[in-house]
């Protein structure tokens, strides 16, 4: 069993990266601990030994579970460690006999045990895939749905039972695909300057995981049923910031079909300067000599992984725009053109941030005074302008509601929102955009609604051994959320327009129009929602 894996003065910018990037390693740390439903765990009920699947590299075997059948941890890479440690993606070798796929494999490296080895479950050799089907080996080709896994760029992995797929399998016949690769330090090292040409794409290595994966898609998902000419990215968190830079990324192109960015905002990547900077740092961390690249892939994986925690405490890894595998930004200065006739939803929740706060006491019992201060060190000079446009647009939110609304907003809503704006300006393929306000009991109700909220709804589980944090106990009203909202994935999966009758039609996001679904019991179509909220939040984040 894999245990491990699983964020007036005006504030200086290294205050506001630093708040930024406090929240974001709150989301992860928090996605780690609690309840432990991100953790990788033995499925129960493995009935039956699954028929035997011929891929590329060898016969896999899995297990048959409420009538789909599952296989884990497939190799679609070979290890990540030594000679091909900081490199893009090699083959995986092939094996003879039958592989049994049935326990999720090993979790990139991200965290030390307290023996100062890699936490369990974790290895170099993590570029691994797991397939949810209703048949294998058949003449179908279902929708394929492609997972990116949430922990922003550094942590957790693709083998939560979370994103257990057998419910939308059994729900609406797809295929659902989730999948393991390179993270942080290990995935994301600008050395293109320092290691030279062997090295060039070490700044996106992760990433270049993810096209491996989608290239295995390609060209051995018609053998479990899938359909490789019709493929869906979607992430949630991490996952979505994932799914928008595969927009962006011309190997990617022509791998999938559909995509859905959920609460994960990737407007502007690191430039290759600031990640050379990051990579020299690793270097001195290390006590090599800048350039050492023999000596950095020699190195044992504790020590680069004890370097990214000290790196980490004033830089965050994420993919660097190096100008080929990633030759721009996603959605800077405008969207990517890379893939511009893939359909898009992208979207967030009311209160994403009340997650990753969750065990600050003192933001939800605020008081007016206290609110402003603790805005002030985030929105400096405009804190008071802030304030009076959220509090004349949500009168009745106590000082602790608006304040989680200021900060989520900054973090993810309008962020998501500028996604939607700018990819419909490509006048390309249709762009949809949501907003979740349905409300979670967790925590007597005082989440209200957090980041991952939609996780349950979009895999249609809710119930308590597969949600996330405790979100949903499996109730009517959530069962009947996840009905309208994985079955308007599912149908987007198939055939780009999410529309199924269970919720009001879904028009297009357009600048001009600005319609958003609302998602909640009574969904319905609103124009702009947040709109004064929006324009003010645009002007902070120099985003109008």
């Amino acid at each position: 069993i894999m245990t491990g894996s699983s964020r007036g003065q005006t504030p200086s910018l290294q205050s506001r990266r630093r708040f930024l990037r406090q929240s974001m390693q709150l989301g992860a740390v928090g996605a780690i601990g609690a309840s432990g439903l991100w953790l990788p765990a033995r499925v129960a009920a493995q009935s039956s030994p699954s028929s035997v699947v011929e891929i590329d590299t060898g016969r896999v075997r899995g297990y048959v579970n409420e009538g789909v059948s599952v296989f884990k941890g497939i190799p679609y890479g070979a290890s990540t460690a030594r000679e091909n440690r900081f490199r893009p993606p090699q083959p995986a070798t092939a094996w003879t006999g039958i592989r049994e796929s049935v326990e999720y494999g090993p979790t990139a490296p991200q965290t030390l045990g307290s023996d100062g080895q890699l936490a369990a479950g974790q290895s170099e050799d993590c570029l691994v895939i797991n397939v949810w089907t209703p048949e294998a080996n058949s003449n179908r080709k279902r929708p394929v749905m492609f997972w990116c896994h949430g922990g922003g760029f550094t942590s957790l992995s693709g083998s939560s039972p979370s994103y257990d797929g057998t419910n939308l399998c059994n729900r609406g016949d797809v295929v659902v695909v989730t999948v393991n690769h390179r993270l942080n330090i290990m995935g994301f090292t600008h050395l293109a300057e320092l290691g030279g040409e062997p090295f060039a794409h070490a700044g996106t290595a992760g990433m270049l995981d993810l096209v491996a994966a989608l290239q295995w898609v390609q060209r051995n998902i018609e053998q479990f049923g899938g359909d490789p000419d019709n493929v869906m990215i979607f992430g949630e968190s991490g996952g979505g910031r994932k799914v928008g830079t595969l927009l962006a990324m011309p190997a990617a192109k022509g791998l999938f079909h559909r995509a859905v960015i959920q609460s994960g905002p990737t407007i502007r990547l690191a430039s290759a300067e600031a990640g050379t900077r990051q990579a020299t740092s690793l270097f001195e961390q290390l006590g090599l000599q800048t350039g050492d690249m023999q000596g950095l892939q020699n190195a044992p994986v504790e020590r680069i992984i004890a370097a990214y925690q000290a790196i980490s405490r004033t830089s965050s890894f994420a993919p660097v725009v190096d100008g080929d595998a990633l030759p721009a930004s996603p959605f800077h200065p405008t969207a990517s053109a890379v893939n511009p006739d893939v359909p898009l939803i992208v979207g967030a929740n009311r209160t994403e941030l009340t997650l990753q706060m969750r065990g600050d006491t003192e933001a939800f019992n605020l008081d007016e005074a206290t609110m402003m201060q603790r805005l002030q060190s985030i929105l400096g000079d405009m804190t008071r302008e802030v304030v009076d446009v959220y509090r004349s647009a949500e009168p009745d939110a106590s000082p602790s509601e608006l304040f989680f609304l200021i900060v989520s907003d900054r973090a993810y809503v309008v962020p998501c929102t500028v996604i939607a704006e700018r990819r419909a300006a490509l006048n390309a393929a249709p762009v949809r955009s949501y907003y979740l306000t349905w409300e979670t009991q967790t925590l007597d109700g005082r989440l209200m609604t957090p980041h991952a909220l939609d996780i349950p709804f979009v895999f249609d589980n809710t119930h308590a051994e597969r949600t996330v944090y405790g979100f949903t106990t499996g109730t009517a009203e959530e069962r009947a959320m996840a009905d309208k909202i994985s079955d308007s994935w599912i149908s987007f999966a198939r055939s780009g327009n999410p529309d199924t009758g269970k919720l009001p039609d879904w028009p297009v996001y357009t600048g001009a129009s600005r319609q958003v679904m609302v998602l909640n019991n009574e969904s319905q179509v609103v124009e702009d929602p947040i709109r004064e909220r929006r324009q003010v939040m645009q002007r902070v984040l120099n985003l109008a």
